[in-house]
């Protein structure tokens, strides 16, 4: 029996949820469109999105200049920032954001742009492809060496760092007894021999495997002897009795914040093992699950958070402020806090909560209403019909639309009795109605 499959009525608000879950929630009109295919056809087309094609307004910075991802501070996040709001290939994208969480790698220890941009190409790539292909390139990719030590593990001084983190962190999982302390260290003798040097000619590091750094000689990992060497590695945890389940879990824990029940589990094991450690088949199982679509809701990042905003505009990148936004907000790309990722019970608190609340003020801008400009009064129910038309009416909960509504009567029951404030508070009062329903919780989770 495989797992089960939401047969519910899959109409707009379902694709929107399901746009937020495996993307960054829909442009206009495009929950609408989605809803037609049917949860199959709608699914169906994230995992196989085509050619890219990015839609909308070019991106630049402040001072309209275009962006230099590589080299100027904050670039990088505005970056990819851009490519998430413009994407064709939502999914993709936003596997390349559960593999930077997953394999999260910090320029602050690697300092340098280009090779973080390199290594989220590769997440990019291989999002939706070969888990095994992802953990081999991910392993010899020169950011990872230079954030976890690779290039300073050899054969005379073996570093654990990577050895632990890739059977903690990456495909095992710590505390399940899927390995010991001496795996670890033999793990790390079977990737000795990367390193780096300066090349003149390229006019940048080359990372390369040197034989005379590695040890050759014989490591015991998992009870299993043999001259094992990075690939043997990366081999070794992928063939752990414990990987399969700790990475369908890992990866469900994106999407769905329940745990799979037992059935769903073993599902999930069979799509991976049978597929040959494929990534596609185990999201199309998460992707139709009930849980997803009747579920609870979850918070979203901040930066899935801000990039839909911008979508659900049709508008564009057109600051570099949004990395130190980003940061404000608990999510500057990049930058993940340390090698664990970020860590998701902490997107929302008293903190992080002003960093959204600029966020949305970056992105109200100059798209703010004039009082100055205002010419008839309003009443509080067409103020706030007209605040949620230019969100492109998102869908409310009755307790959320209440508060609101609340909100709007209290703040126009002064202008009551001014002529100029009937004229000037309804403008006033919208202004922060956009405001509000950006970070009402309906906006903040999905």
């Amino acid at each position: 029996m495989g797992a089960p499959v939401y047969r519910g009525n899959f109409d707009a608000s379902h694709a929107e949820r399901l746009l937020w879950r495996a993307g960054f929630g829909p442009r206009p009109g495009e929950a609408a469109k989605l809803a037609k295919l049917g949860l199959d056809g709608a699914v169906h087309s994230l995992l196989n999105p085509g050619v890219e094609k990015l839609v909308g307004p070019k991106p630049h910075d402040s001072k309209g200049r275009p962006f230099a991802p590589a080299d100027a501070w904050g670039h990088d996040h505005c970056w990819w920032l851009d490519k998430m709001v413009r994407t064709s290939r939502p999914l993709v994208e936003r596997m390349a954001l559960v593999w930077h969480d997953w394999f999260a790698t910090s320029n602050a220890g690697v300092g340098d742009q280009g090779l973080m941009i390199a290594q989220n190409q590769l997440f990019r790539k291989h999002g939706l492809g070969s888990f095994e292909q992802l953990l081999l390139d991910v392993t010899a990719n020169p950011a990872m060496l230079v954030w976890l030590n690779g290039t300073q593990n050899t054969k005379d001084a073996p570093n654990e760092n990577y050895g632990r983190e890739m059977m903690e962190l990456f495909t095992l999982g710590a505390d399940r007894g899927a390995y010991t302390e001496r795996d670890v260290r033999e793990q790390a003798r079977a990737l000795t021999g990367w390193t780096s040097r300066w090349s003149r000619r390229k006019g940048e590091y080359d990372f390369h495997f040197d034989a005379s750094r590695h040890d050759t000689g014989i490591k015991t990992v998992f009870r299993k002897s043999g001259d094992y060497a990075w690939r043997d590695a990366c081999h070794l945890c992928l063939s752990n009795p414990k990987h399969a389940s700790f990475f369908t879990q890992k990866l469900w824990s994106y999407f769905i914040p329940v745990a799979p029940d037992a059935k769903t589990q073993r599902a999930l094991e069979a799509a991976y093992n049978g597929s040959g450690r494929q990534i596609k088949p185990v999201l199309d199982i998460v992707l139709k699950h009930p849980a997803l679509h009747t579920g609870p809701r979850m918070t979203k990042p901040p930066v899935v958070h801000i990039a839909g905003l911008l979508r659900r505009l049709n508008a564009g990148v057109t600051t570099d402020a949004w990395a130190w936004i980003g940061g404000l907000s608990g999510q500057q790309l990049f930058y993940p806090p340390n090698v664990a990722g970020w860590d998701d019970s902490r997107w929302l608190d008293t903190a992080t909560f002003r960093g959204r609340w600029i966020a949305v003020g970056e992105i109200l801008g100059d798209r703010r209403l004039d009082p100055g400009k205002a010419k008839e009064a309003i009443d509080a129910p067409t103020t706030l019909k007209r605040a949620l038309a230019f969100w492109n009416n998102p869908e409310l909960t009755p307790a959320t639309h209440r508060q609101l509504l609340r909100f709007t009567q209290r703040a126009l029951h002064d202008a009551r009795t001014d002529k100029w404030k009937q004229v000037q508070y309804p403008v006033l009062v919208e202004n922060a109605l956009r405001h509000l329903i950006a970070v009402s919780p309906d906006l903040q989770t999905a």
